[in-house]
């Protein structure tokens, strides 16, 4: 049977105290997200911050050419839209959904109402800022420095570590626009992941046969930003039995 839906698939969500969940719960909005769904434009003023639970989503810096590549993914771990709390009315990013899914929908204006009581939802909020600003400079990193072997190797981990499965669909030109590379070069790494034993590749689908493998031969940057959530996120407190 499947899992019923609950906000409490959020990790941030499930983190909040009875009293706090309770002021911003009857606003939460459950929807569906489809494949390639723009959450908002660079630029564009922010209305609702987002909360996944079942989707992936992609942050991207868009150039003024149209090229682009991916910066941070968000699944259910966080949020989508930290610029309505930070002070920013828009944001130089685009959310796209990687993945399709479903999130929790919540007013930008609510959100930031609870963030400015400066209690336990403004110290959730930004432990999870400090951890998404580590994964995009890891992440930049990691573009610049490491091969694209390393880097898909690093985006199927931080996916499979936000999915319930281990397959990702996704084909080989999506893959590419995200690292922002060309699409023969994500073509000659899936191969070599593929000879390897370690994932399968079939009609836009990745299934992952061997994760350990994976773990064995990505770069630093997937253990650097694995550890920065795990470490600033442990104390965060589990769902509050009174939800």
């Amino acid at each position: 049977m499947p899992i019923p839906h609950s906000p409490m698939q959020n990790h941030l969500l499930a983190a909040l105290p009875a009293a706090e969940f309770g002021r911003i719960s009857k606003d939460v909005e459950l929807v569906h997200l489809a494949h390639n769904v723009s959450l908002y434009e660079s630029g564009m003023r922010l209305q609702y911050v987002y909360f996944p639970t079942t989707c992936i989503v992609s942050l991207m810096y868009v150039l003024e050419d149209g090229a682009s590549a991916e910066i941070a993914v968000v699944g259910n771990e966080g949020i989508v839209g930290v610029s309505m709390f930070m002070g920013g009315e828009t944001t130089p990013n685009r959310a796209i959904v990687q993945s399709e899914g479903y999130a929790y929908r919540l007013r930008g204006q609510l959100l930031r109402d609870e963030f400015d009581r400066a209690g336990t939802v403004l110290r959730i909020l930004l432990r999870y800022t400090q951890a998404l600003i580590t994964q995009m400079t890891q992440t930049a990193v990691c573009n610049r420095h490491h091969t694209v072997e390393q880097q898909l190797c690093r985006w199927l981990l931080l996916s499979l570590d936000r999915r319930s499965s281990d397959s990702v669909v996704m084909t080989q030109q999506m893959i590419a626009n995200l690292l922002g590379v060309r699409r023969e070069r994500v073509t000659e790494a899936a191969g070599n992941l593929q000879r390897a034993g370690l994932i399968s590749y079939s009609r836009g689908a990745i299934q992952v046969l061997n994760r350990s493998g994976l773990e064995k031969i990505v770069c630093e940057c997937y253990g650097v930003i694995k550890r920065e959530f795990d470490g600033l996120l442990a104390d965060i407190p589990e769902a509050n039995s009174g939800h």
